[in-house]
């Protein structure tokens, strides 16, 4: 599936196993995190970047004792109606402090991607067929945010007071 960061579509570099797949002696991949809780001593002794994916219904919480080892979190959209991963995207910037890579995968839409960058979202995985032209010109709709939230942008106010994002007056 192509790979959109930054605006651009990019090289995946992860591969992502199914649980019973066989685990590669090296390249980054992204395991679920059912299998990451089963084969956690094995997984955590690769020399390789580890991602986990994530079903909207799984605690985010439970990975913080984790994300040391964690170089992406995966979380799944399985139709775009449901928009849980939004509020464990949130969860995971905002109060557990995830720094790494957020993706956004399974049913994403270019109208929504907005609202995933503002919600921590920062790679999405899209669809075969996918016209790239849409993503771009969503990833380029809006240049300014009046509601602040954990993604470090700049408020309109921040702007106008020139202060930098989550400063105080």
């Amino acid at each position: 599936m192509p790979l959109l960061k930054n605006g651009a579509v990019v090289p995946d570099p992860w591969s992502a196993l199914a649980d019973e797949a066989p685990i590669p002696s090296d390249g980054p991949i992204i395991v679920s995190w059912a299998r990451w809780q089963s084969e956690a001593a094995v997984l955590s002794g690769r020399n390789a970047g580890i991602g986990v994916r994530l079903r909207n219904s799984d605690p985010v919480e439970a990975l913080a004792p984790h994300f040391e080892r964690f170089d992406l979190v995966a979380l799944e959209f399985p139709k775009f109606t449901d928009g849980r991963a939004y509020s464990q995207a949130r969860l995971l910037r905002e109060r557990l402090g995830f720094a790494g890579e957020i993706r956004a995968t399974g049913q994403v839409l270019p109208d929504q991607l907005l609202f995933m960058r503002r919600c921590g979202f920062d790679a999405f995985e899209l669809a075969a067929g996918d016209p790239v032209a849409a993503w771009r010109q969503a990833n380029a709709a809006f240049s300014g945010f009046y509601q602040p939230t954990g993604d470090g942008q700049a408020t309109v106010l921040d702007l106008r007071r020139r202060r930098p994002a989550g400063g105080t007056a």
